[in-house]
């Protein structure tokens, strides 16, 4: 399981980290609207979701060790460019392929936990991996900041580069083959057609993938956003990591609350519950800034109470558009890691790029979010909400 967090939080490491650095970074590489050093953020998330496309389809012929630690080195060759880059576009580049190759870890993770698990389980499970994760990106502005205090921002690409070394050999000696030979699926464009097809008519799957990718979008607008929000809008640039820390956190305390109640309330029943009440919560926070009442500590803890929510939805989410697929978990995993990261990328970007000064934008982005998320989810589940469907009702999708 610790290994599995890692693995997942590489992408976090690869995110976290820069935020503090952004502003020294667009200085030296000329980069002329604060809003445009974004993309830094943005173009990690677009090699992400092209990269997760492909990695789990190839993970479900070749196996899941072999796949990952072969993207796992070209991740850290595409890193080091990345500390080497010395212009705006070399930087986005190298971004755009640690992105790319980075989609391994996150979608043949999330097949080896499907290789074992189902269901509540697999829910339970990713949980507590996402509990331990989460401690990584509450960490990560802190290791960022600490870096520039002795250093310029190319070390913490040196410093993540050195990390994913590490990571690599212990993966390799470690991790067990968990793909069963009968669940091996040959490459073709027929198979890959099929197996993807399975998962977009199957109603709840294509529908948790959606939702979650929507509702996603409010992290990723949270994300790209929150460094100017600290930095210009509260004046707040001494304390970013304590405060981002703090606001993360909420999510790591809502994935461990979550790993205690999902087996005896329903991955289902949480995950909704948490969707609305996100909702309601970020109609406060829209509540209290048109009213002229925000303040540092009010998006503190709005943010917080949002997160926390979030948390609930993200591996719940995951875990119930996974249920159908004991074969061809890789190129499910890798479809809804493509979709998902292809969603929240997008409607995040338009979020953070509408950043005027003020955490308006990003408040009444999050309501918008959860309210459409809530929409896919009622569709879905043709109306029928907080259910709790046993295994037997779990068919799996022939491939």
């Amino acid at each position: 399981m610790l290994l599995c967090a890692c693995l997942m939080a590489m992408n976090a490491l690869s995110i976290d980290p820069m935020l503090p650095a952004l502003p020294d970074i667009g200085r030296d590489l000329n980069i002329p609207h604060p809003n445009d050093r974004q993309l830094i953020i943005s173009m990690y998330f677009l090699g992400l979701g092209i990269g997760s496309l492909l990695f789990g389809i190839l993970s479900d012929r070749f196996g899941r060790k072999r796949v990952l630690g072969s993207a796992m080195a070209l991740f850290i060759l595409a890193t080091v460019a990345c500390a080497g880059a010395h212009s705006f576009a070399m930087m986005l580049i190298g971004r755009m392929c640690a992105g790319f190759f980075a989609g391994a870890s996150r979608v043949i993770t999330v097949g080896i936990i499907r290789d074992r698990f189902r269901g509540d389980a697999m829910a339970q499970v990713m949980s507590l991996i996402f509990a331990v994760f989460i401690l990584i990106p509450v960490m990560a502005p802190s290791m960022g900041q600490a870096i520039l205090w002795i250093a310029p921002w190319r070390w913490i690409f040196w410093a993540l580069a050195l990390l994913a070394a590490m990571i690599l050999p212990w993966m390799m000696l470690r991790l067990p083959e968990t793909l069963k030979p009968e669940n091996r699926i040959a490459i073709s464009a027929r198979t890959v057609l099929r197996g993807v097809g399975g998962v977009i008519t199957h109603r709840s799957s294509i529908g948790y993938m959606l939702a979650s990718g929507v509702a996603m979008g409010g992290l990723l607008s949270f994300i790209l956003s929150v460094q100017q929000i600290l930095f210009d809008t509260f004046d707040a640039r001494a304390i970013f990591p304590l405060a981002f820390a703090v606001i993360a956190g909420s999510m790591g305390v809502g994935s461990l609350i979550n790993s205690r109640l999902v087996s005896r309330f329903g991955a289902r029943r949480l995950s909704q519950g948490a969707l609305i009440a996100s909702i309601l919560v970020c109609t406060v926070h829209v509540g209290f800034i048109e009213a002229g009442w925000e303040s540092l500590a009010a998006f503190m803890v709005l943010q917080s109470l949002a997160m926390l929510a979030i948390a609930f939805t993200a591996s719940n989410f995951s875990a119930i558009s996974m249920e159908p697929f004991s074969k061809g978990a890789g190129i499910a995993s890798s479809f809804q890691a493509f979709l998902t990261t292809a969603v929240s990328a997008t409607l995040g970007s338009l979020v953070g790029r509408a950043f005027d000064g003020t955490v308006l934008p990003l408040a009444l982005g999050m309501v918008c979010f959860g309210c459409v998320a809530l929409a896919i989810i009622a569709w879905a589940e043709r109306g029928r909400l907080f259910t709790r469907p046993g295994h037997d009702a779990l068919r799996d999708v022939e491939f």
